[in-house]
């Protein structure tokens, strides 16, 4: 299944208000570690960083904990927004699209991405953006869901596949999680991702499973 960006963008403004419950719900708390993991993979303390599809803005948020001089967070869905702008007000908040970056070539000394690339309607062109963006030697942290693997794959199938979508409908606006299921199956793999972000522009590129493999930290330099 996949979503038109329109539909997406209605996805996630109608989840907005479930968004951070549903997180930690669906990692039982692990996605505030994963997050963390992720802003200190990339962040420099004092760098100018760029966090897209920033949902509700927690992710932002680890960037500048980190040690960010500045962060800008963008996402698409103005009702994501609204709820990050409530976090904080150290942050810029954005609203455009991971697919055409406001942003000049260079802006970024690093980048973040959590939980945001399985969702745009090209993979691809949203990396090259990414790496438009960020000055030489930048630095991108990609966090995701993937496919899981080894002895634990049958219980994040069972997971995902049936308790995650019916925990969603009893949330308003919580059904768009049946969408997730099938946005990790049509999502590359751990490896392929890799070789996507070195097709891109990125060198030194690297992966950390998470999770017992739910999850991939992804990072990678600028060239």
């Amino acid at each position: 299944m996949t979503l038109a960006p329109d539909a997406v963008r209605t996805m996630f403004d109608r989840i907005a208000p479930v968004y951070d419950v549903m997180n930690h719900v669906m990692t039982v708390g692990l996605d505030v570690r994963w997050r963390r993991l992720a802003a200190q993979a990339v962040v420099v303390p004092g760098d100018a960083v760029l966090d897209g599809a920033c949902g509700t803005g927690d992710l932002a948020l680890a960037a500048l904990k980190a040690g960010a001089g500045r962060v800008t967070g963008l996402d698409f869905s103005e009702r994501m927004l609204e709820r990050a702008r409530r976090k904080s007000t150290q942050i810029e908040w954005v609203h455009g699209d991971l697919l055409a970056l406001p942003f000049s070539d260079g802006s970024f000394d690093a980048a973040t991405v959590g939980f945001g690339v399985r969702n745009v309607a090209d993979l691809e062109d949203s990396l090259a953006e990414l790496r438009r963006v960020l000055r030489p030697g930048g630095r991108l942290a990609i966090l995701e869901i993937t496919r899981p693997r080894g002895i634990l794959r049958p219980f994040f199938s069972l997971w995902f596949d049936r308790i995650v979508p019916l925990l969603g409908k009893v949330l308003p606006g919580g059904s768009a999680y049946t969408y997730l299921p099938a946005s990790v199956k049509r999502f590359p793999d751990a490896e392929a991702l890799a070789e996507l972000m070195r097709a891109h522009g990125f060198r030194d590129v690297r992966f950390r499973l998470l999770g017992g493999s739910i999850v991939a930290l992804h990072t990678g330099v600028a060239e």
